[in-house]
């Protein structure tokens, strides 16, 4: 029996149109199976298609003008492809208009790929955040609905949650911030208990190995970053991860996106 590896990238790439020519770049040169956009900030319309195209991927998007917006970027043409919930939507309904811009799920064989961009969630005090509790919720039940533990499922994104202290540079400082209070990482938790492993620190286990570095203050030439960039699998998907590798490269360019590329390794 002849076992392939499949390489499945996250990368918020923070508006796809600003990247997009690093984006094709990083992409000629490492040659992913699968590349997940978050944030790409470009109504469907006026996504940069044929770009991607011309490079022999296949497309699957869901945006909205100028906020959230996911893509996935495929080697393969996907069997199926599902943009947002399909539950009685969000409390708040006016931000509960964003989740089709939030979560693209897409089949490849038996392998289910999820890309979602998790709100924010602003301040402690905003509806945004309470939106935010409220989806991390309706996503577990998202997961219970469509799929088991059993299945191949890969859970990836920006999830805008750090679970552990581990995942912050000064978790004493930031506990109340809106990615890293308590009752995110509850919600976060809540979601995981699913069935769901974290293959990011099954490889990655040292600490201050971050995702994300904010634009202000130097952060990424001190590393002071956080880890909201994830990789979550299903038990037999985790159980043939192979490795996980962060290029921070591409955040020390010119015009980076605040993220940078998040790469596994799977046994097919």
């Amino acid at each position: 029996m002849v076992h392939r590896t499949i390489s499945i990238v996250t990368y918020n790439c923070n508006s796809v149109r600003t990247r997009l020519e690093a984006i094709i770049e990083w992409l000629a040169y490492n040659d992913p199976d699968v590349l997940c956009l978050q944030e790409t900030k470009v109504a469907d319309e006026l996504f940069p298609s044929q770009d991607f195209l011309d490079m022999g991927y296949h497309l699957a998007f869901s945006g909205m003008k100028a906020y959230n917006g996911v893509a996935i970027i495929s080697r393969e043409a996907p069997d199926e492809v599902v943009a947002g919930f399909d539950d009685a939507g969000a409390t708040n309904a006016d931000l509960g208009q964003q989740d089709t811009a939030r979560i693209l799920r897409a089949r490849f064989g038996n392998l289910w790929i999820v890309n979602t961009y998790v709100p924010q969630g602003y301040s402690i005090e905003s509806p945004k955040f309470a939106y935010k509790l409220e989806w991390f919720s309706r996503l577990k039940a998202y997961f219970q609905r469509h799929f088991t533990p059993h299945d191949d499922v890969l859970w990836l994104g920006d999830l805008n949650v750090a679970p552990t202290d581990m995942d912050v540079h000064d978790p004493v400082r930031l506990r109340e911030h809106v990615c890293f209070h308590p009752d995110v990482i509850r919600a976060f938790e809540s979601v995981c208990e699913f069935g769901f492993v974290d293959v990011f620190r099954k490889h990655l286990p040292q600490p201050e190995t971050y995702t994300f570095w904010d634009y202000r203050a130097n952060t990424f030439a001190t590393n002071k970053g956080w880890r909201i960039d994830h990789l979550l699998a299903t038990p037999p998907l985790a159980d043939r991860s192979l490795s996980v590798t962060v290029d921070k490269a591409p955040r020390g360019g010119d015009k980076p996106s605040d993220h940078t590329y998040v790469i596994g390794a799977f046994q097919a």
